[in-house]
């Protein structure tokens, strides 16, 4: 198992048996320990070796400075249902990073995030990493409105901190995460800071340690035909903003549609993402004023419309859905390219 490493308590809220019984209060607040790791053998070994014999399913989050291609990787939050390790990627560099890799990428290792695009950017950027089979709790989230009847408005995505509140997934407020933000804009490199002080390691652990119980009454709702779109959905969130020049070919295939969801008439389309250059001086006309413009197109097309606003890429627009909504997407966007004003 793991070597030694400092350890604070911390309590964590997730299920014992994935098998549908009552979950008992009690478990649910299990004091465990969160273990800050630098050194690789400080992981346990069933997430430095991936196998097929030890499927697991972990909570995951990563913080940093600007978290992004540009931005600096400080802290990996990883949740089993007894511990929380906190990997320190500025302590443990190249190396402790170079270990986690085969475990980020393995189709063994379910990692369930809340919206993980940026993540996904940084440890692609930073240091190589494809992170692949994801559960995003912000997708999850979506597809059960979904599924219950409720619309979702263009830009109305879930936050981490009002998925929590909800009652149906956790029920529990996170007022710290407001001092983390207070925190955050008085010091941008918050999470440089070594030794980690007691409220970065409580805030950290804090991302996480919810995951895999939220995780849990989610996969009770989701239907066999949203599972996929969840599979897929993440698969494309992951490669988003980790555009390169081969068009994604050395990431993992996307899931395929399963067999069973093969129903004449009623078979769910290919799902992609499509990456739309932007000219220099055409981005205006993109979104318009006040955002006008990119709002109508979102509200067009059923399709999730994308930018790298702040942290970039400046010049690029990401699209995600199915086949003939983000193929209208494109050709919408490239006409209001062309107006001339």
């Amino acid at each position: 198992m793991a070597s030694p490493s400092p350890s604070h308590p911390t309590y964590i809220s997730m299920p014992s048996d994935p098998g549908g019984k009552p979950i008992d209060h009690e478990e649910l607040l299990a004091l465990v320990p969160i273990h800050i790791v630098t050194l690789p053998s400080q992981l346990p070994v069933e997430f430095r070796e991936p196998s097929p014999e030890r499927k697991l399913i972990i909570g995951f989050d990563c913080e940093g400075v600007d978290l992004c291609r540009h931005g600096t990787l400080c802290i990996m939050q990883i949740a089993f249902p007894d511990a929380i390790y906190l990997v320190d990627a500025i302590q443990g560099g190249e190396m402790l990073m170079k270990a986690c890799k085969p475990a980020l990428e393995s189709s063994y290792i379910t990692k369930v995030i809340h919206d993980c695009k940026r993540d996904s950017e940084a440890l692609y950027f930073q240091y190589g990493i494809k992170l692949h089979n994801v559960v995003d709790t912000q997708i999850a989230y979506s597809l059960i409105e979904e599924q219950e009847g409720r619309l979702r408005m263009v830009d109305d995505y879930i936050s981490f901190v009002g998925l929590l509140a909800d009652p149906r997934y956790c029920g529990v407020s996170y007022l710290e995460k407001q001092e983390v933000r207070d925190r955050l804009r008085q010091n941008p490199d918050f999470w440089t800071h070594r030794p980690l002080s007691e409220l970065m390691v409580r805030a950290a652990a804090d991302d996480v340690r919810f995951l895999l119980h939220i995780h849990h009454k989610m996969m009770e709702k989701l239907s066999e035909r949203s599972l996929w779109y969840l599979a897929v959905r993440g698969a494309l969130y992951c490669q988003c903003f980790c555009i390169n020049d081969n068009d994604f070919a050395d990431w993992p295939p996307l899931p395929p549609i399963p067999d069973n969801l093969v129903v004449e008439g009623n078979t769910p389309e290919e799902e992609i993402l499509s990456v739309l250059h932007v000219p220099p001086g055409k981005m205006g006309r993109i979104i318009g004023r006040r955002g006008a413009s990119i709002l109508s197109v979102k509200e067009s097309c059923n399709a999730e419309i994308l930018m790298g606003g702040a942290k970039g890429p400046p010049d690029k627009v990401f699209i995600i859905g199915p086949v003939r909504q983000v193929r209208k997407a494109e050709a919408i966007l490239r006409g209001r390219m062309l107006e001339i004003y």
